[in-house]
């Protein structure tokens, strides 16, 4: 209840600065906002197709940082596993000769492992040496960055370009609408992953064991549970559902790497994702629309004369309040114990 509550918040809030705007002569009024937003995220059916091309990732980082998150972990590596997975997929998707169903394939368990490897290394450490995962994570995202590069500029650059040359059509996701427009399989790939990943911490040993960590590592090696291997293994599926992610989004949406001046986005949007759902796997589903929608609607608010900035400020205003929400329970729950201590 309370993410829905975030977001009506956040748009009651984004209205102030839209009044704001509007004194300022920027805008014509909420009216023009609200109405504009619904346009260029489901009013036009080629507006909902890119709708649905940019929740795409999103499904993939939100599920990737949410198992992070159910097992005390804040892997913000996830922008380094997804671009490590989207390198996979371009050197993979260059090998002549192989199947289009066993190609296709190999593109997407090379972003996989690509992307469990990359999450793993963190993952070790915080296991066994005791090193902060944001730390180490963080600086993984920047190799990955600098390594997918020197790919791109050097093996597999297309002459003329700043990107890798174009995967084989062997190795492209099938695009079931039409080849021109990019909606395609990753996104059913992704929702069959939520229910995956949802089986998985709830009806699992395994998952069990991931969320005991999570709630308090101390009971769970109390409990019996090896609290070091399950973070490393909750590290590793994380990266592994990044890793494929970025496979997908060059095996589906754009058939080639891109020579990389700053990050993706797509990991930390993630982030942002997982919040929201409340690191819910269903919840996924619904938030990455969201802000799926919301990225592709910004495309469309210029032609209103709306600075597309503003819906940057109402996915910064929804996170405040889902945000807030943490922090009430944290305090709530240190009085609680404050409490208990005093009597």
């Amino acid at each position: 209840m309370f993410p829905l509550i975030a977001i009506l918040l956040g748009l009651f809030v984004a209205v102030f600065f839209v009044m704001w705007a509007k004194n300022l002569g920027f805008i014509d009024g909420t009216a023009t906002l609200f109405s504009a937003i619904w346009e260029g995220t489901f009013g036009k059916r080629a507006n909902f197709i890119e709708t649905l091309v940019a929740m795409t990732p999103l499904i993939f980082t939100g599920l990737a940082h949410s198992v992070a998150f159910r097992t005390g972990l804040f892997n913000i590596g996830v922008e380094g596993q997804f671009i490590m997975g989207m390198l996979a997929a371009a050197l993979i998707g260059l090998i002549p000769g192989i199947p289009a169903p066993i190609h296709v394939t190999l593109v997407l368990l090379g972003g996989l492992i690509f992307g469990a490897v990359w999450a793993a290394i963190p993952g070790y450490l915080k296991a066994k040496v005791g090193t902060n995962e944001v730390v180490n994570t963080i600086m993984m995202n920047f190799i990955a960055m600098n390594v997918s590069n020197y790919f791109v500029k050097g093996p597999i650059h297309r002459e003329g370009s700043a990107s890798s040359k174009m995967i084989l059509e062997s190795a492209q996701l099938y695009r079931f609408l039409s080849p021109s427009e990019r909606v395609n399989v990753g996104l059913f790939i992704g929702i069959a992953l939520i229910f995956v990943i949802y089986w998985l911490l709830w009806k699992t040993t395994i998952g069990y064991e991931l969320r005991a960590v999570g709630l308090n590592m101390h009971a769970a090696e109390y409990g019996g549970i090896n609290s070091k291997k399950n973070i490393i293994l909750a590290m590793v599926i994380s990266g592994a559902i990044a890793g494929l992610g970025g496979a997908a989004h060059v095996a589906g949406t754009i058939h080639k790497a891109h020579q990389l001046v700053g990050f993706t986005n797509y990991g930390f949007d993630g982030i942002a994702v997982a919040l929201l759902a409340k690191s819910h796997p269903i919840g996924v589903l619904f938030s990455s629309l969201l802000f799926g929608g919301l990225n592709s609607s910004a495309r469309i608010l210029q032609k209103f004369r709306i600075p597309k900035q503003i819906v940057y400020i109402i996915q910064g205003i929804i996170i405040i309040f889902v945000a807030a929400d943490y922090i009430y329970k944290w305090l709530k729950e240190k009085k609680k114990k404050e409490a208990i201590k005093n009597a």
